[in-house]
Order: structure tokens, then C-alpha cells, then sequence
């Protein structure tokens, strides 16, 4: 599985993650991969009425119909189309509140990507039962240099410390190289971000980064 976080980059989001959604559709339909996307908020309803592939919320809340102003509704996401949610990202850390968001997330019957930050933290996430725990290092976040290969060891820890739960790995994740190592160490797949979403020709990476799960 391939997961694509758009963040909030000007060329992820509005009219342009419209069309960058439908670019990860058709190369999961060329490549037959596993291809979701974690979209922003307010592009959530747009996106999921253009495309099959799964769409995740970035993030929710621990929100219900009612006084919540401001609050990303898990019952709403849900309506709107995406199939589950992202919590816990590095660049979204919920603390004494993480409990409660995948309570509101799992009420609401949504899949639930769980972020850590070490093989120590992903096994304690393990207790809520999430679909999937990613292991991002947040000093590899957005750069140059894979976790694969900067911190393999990392991934073995997670997958060892993990067991049953599925594992996906990230920071720094560019091409399929990185996401054939990532499954040769365990892991079910790969969620990064920048490495498509800035690139030049996001279709070409796409079906580069897919090319490393049929190793």
C-alpha cells in the first residue's frame, strides 16, 4: 500500500488536489498498487466525489454534532466520502488527546492510520487497535535521505514490536527502491508526502514508487 499525504502544499490543495487525486487513481489503476490519499480538510467532499481510490482525512477531533466549532467532525469526513483518517502526525501531535480522537474516529466506523515516532511509540499505539501504525522519524520528515536506508533498523524494531498490526513506514520515502527495502524489512507499505506531491511529474513517481511492491 501506498499512502500520499497532499499537507497543505499549494499544489496539493483546491482545484489542484482534484487533479492530482485523479493522477494516483489512474496510476493505481495502470499498476493494480494500493494507492490512498490523505487530503485537506476542506478538499475532502470534492475529492472523494472524483476518484474510487481511498481517501483519508489528515486528521479529526474528538467532535460530535453539536457546540464543536471548528472541529472536524469524524461522522462528517465519513459523509463526505473518505474512508478514514490520519492521526497523530508529526506535524498534528495529540498528546493527552489521542484517546479520544480514535474513539471519535473508530465511532464513526473510519480507518484509522495511526503515526508514531519510534518502534517504542508504535508499540504502545497498539493497544487501540488501529488498521495501520506508520513509523515516521520526524528528523527524516521532508528531507533527502529514506528512513529505509538512514534507519532500517527502525522498521524491523516496528515490525518486531508490532506483530499483527500493519505497519507502514515513512520520512524521506522517494522512490521505489525505498518502498521495495521498506517491504523486504516488513513493512506493509509506505506514507510520505513531498516526494510526490512536489515532484515535476507526480504519475511518473507514482508508478516508480509502485514498481517497489511488485519486487
Amino acid at each position: 500500500m501506498i499512502i500520499v499525504n497532499f499537507k497543505t502544499y499549494q499544489n496539493a490543495v483546491g482545484p489542484a488536489a482534484v487533479e492530482l487525486a485523479k493522477i494516483h487513481e489512474v496510476v493505481a489503476k495502470e499498476t493494480g498498487v494500493d494507492i490512498g490519499i490523505a487530503v485537506d480538510a476542506l478538499d475532502l467532499a470534492k475529492v472523494a466525489e472524483v476518484v474510487s481510490i481511498p481517501v483519508f482525512a489528515q486528521h479529526v477531533d474528538a467532535a460530535d454534532f453539536g457546540s464543536f466549532t471548528g472541529g472536524i467532525v469524524p461522522e462528517v469526513v465519513k459523509a463526505l466520502g473518505a474512508v478514514g483518517t490520519l492521526l497523530n502526525h508529526s506535524e498534528k501531535r495529540l498528546g493527552e488527546k489521542l484517546p479520544a480522537c480514535i474513539a471519535a474516529a473508530k465511532r464513526a466506523g473510519l480507518v484509522i492510520i495511526l503515526c508514531a515516532e519510534t518502534a517504542e511509540e508504535a508499540e504502545k499505539f497498539v493497544e487501540y487497535s488501529p488498521e495501520y501504525i506508520a513509523v515516521e522519524p520526524p528528523e527524516l520528515i521532508g528531507g533527502d535521505i529514506s528512513v529505509t536506508s538512514a534507519n532500517p533498523a527502525i522498521i524491523e524494531e516496528s515490525v518486531k514490536r508490532c506483530g499483527d498490526c500493519q505497519l507502514l513506514v515513512g520520512a524521506g520515502v522517494k522512490n521505489g527502491k525505498d518502498v521495495a527495502t521498506a517491504i523486504k524489512l516488513g513493512a506493509k507499505g509506505v506514507l510520505l508526502a513531498s516526494g510526490v506531491t512536489k515532484a515535476a511529474n507526480p504519475a511518473e513517481v507514482l508508478r516508480d514508487l509502485a514498481s517497489g511492491l511488485k519486487v
